[in-house]
């Protein structure tokens, strides 16, 4: 797979625990909006705006039973970040590692996506399906998101879209 700069860049910054998962933190002060079931955020070092959602629901499997497992933050959003021309990257954390050399698979109102995984964190393979996912996201009612970790356990994980439009919007005009 051929990764993209931009997307080599997300890789770095999640390495060195910088940009999306600080950004994430759900009790953090940089909130500065939300509508419905989801919320947006802004940091200034580096400069980033993103909107991002929790889950509704969340199954877990293993052999087809479910099982109780526990996992860091669930979440779905999509970032703004304008000192690396990054606009509208979509990006996945399921709370755990994904198997290696895995994928997610994403639908949204039974359009169907593929993400990339590295470590915790899954995204489309290119800007150009990036924004084929928010496009789906601004039309649709709901993402679920579905994949696998290092220890084999299948996750599903069920997103509200309510709101989705107004913070991805809000989040791309901060960070204009």
């Amino acid at each position: 797979m051929a990764i993209g700069l931009k997307r080599l860049g997300m890789m770095a910054a999640l390495s060195l625990g910088l940009g999306i998962p600080a950004a994430a933190q759900e009790e953090s002060t940089n909130r500065v909006a939300s509508t419905t079931d989801w919320s947006v955020f802004e940091a200034n070092e580096p400069r980033e705006c993103w909107a991002v959602t929790t889950f509704t629901e969340s199954v877990n499997t293993r052999d087809g039973r479910v099982v109780s497992v526990n996992r860091g933050s669930i979440l779905l959003m999509v970032f703004y970040r304008p000192g690396d021309d990054v606009k509208g990257q979509v990006a996945f954390t399921g709370g755990y590692p994904f198997r290696e050399g895995s994928t997610v698979n994403v639908t949204i109102d039974g359009k169907e996506f593929e993400f990339y995984t590295e470590g915790e964190w899954a995204w489309p393979p290119s800007g150009k399906e990036d924004s084929q996912i928010v496009t789906a996201m601004k039309r649709g009612s709901k993402a679920v998101v579905t994949a696998k970790s290092s220890r084999g356990t299948t996750t599903k994980d069920t997103f509200s879209l309510l709101g989705f439009t107004a913070s991805v919007e809000d989040a791309e005009k901060r960070c204009s």
